[in-house]
């Protein structure tokens, strides 16, 4: 194992300065998933689960979403909730039991609302609730890509080390391109943001800039049949 005395945030900027590897690069058709941008986790001040990393995120997170709707592109939205017992969410629920505990976001209560500030189009997007980290478990979001022919999947919200990155991972395991916009995701502690993003970036997704990924859908052109 190699020794640094380098924070994650410097190494993560030295792996954006000096790429050791090829990016997957975007395919021929795109989704945008947004994950968990919930209150419970963007409401900071009133949650303590709430966290903010870039204070633009969600604008960025309605561009992006915007955009790709404006081209036919499917835009996804899961949001985390579980039943009043809390048994759906498993042994994933079983570390603590407060009012701020993950098996406590109820759905239908204000934890499990959507943030106020994001533009949902509800007749066109898909919403899942998810229970788990990945996007992929027990949904329908394979499916759905499937669908609509996607073979690559772009992904925004929270948290970076953990609901991200496990979709990150499913999403590569699943055969799809996955990027990330780095100021589209988020995380409670500059550690893990940035240790997560190293290894998203080393491992399993293009992590860009937003603007990378608006240039990119400004200039897509959806296939004709």
């Amino acid at each position: 194992m190699e020794a640094s005395d380098q924070t994650p945030k410097e190494y993560y900027a030295a792996i954006k300065a000096n790429p050791a590897r090829a990016r997957f690069g975007f395919g021929k058709k795109a989704a945008i998933v947004n994950i968990d941008l919930q209150k419970a986790y963007t409401m900071v001040g009133e949650f303590k689960t709430a966290y903010e990393t870039d204070p633009k995120q969600l604008d960025y997170v309605n561009q992006v979403s915007n955009a790709a709707r404006a081209k036919g592109l499917p835009v996804i939205w899961t949001h985390v909730g579980y039943m009043a017992s809390g048994e759906d969410c498993g042994i994933w629920g079983t570390r603590t039991d407060t009012p701020d505990s993950l098996q406590n976001i109820k759905v239908g209560s204000r934890r499990y609302e959507f943030d106020d500030r994001l533009e949902i189009d509800h007749e066109r997007d898909a919403v899942y609730i998810k229970r788990m980290p990945s996007a992929f478990f027990e949904t329908s979001l394979s499916s759905l890509m499937v669908f609509h022919q996607c073979d690559t999947l772009i992904l925004t919200g929270g948290s970076t080390s953990g609901c991200i990155r496990a979709t990150a991972v499913d999403t590569l395991s699943h055969g799809y391109r996955t990027i990330v916009p780095e100021e589209c995701v988020a995380d409670k502690h500059e550690i893990p943001h940035y240790s997560n993003l190293c290894d998203m970036a080393l491992k399993y997704a293009d992590v860009l800039p937003v603007q990378e990924v608006l240039e990119y859908l400004d200039a897509y052109t959806p296939e004709t049949n």
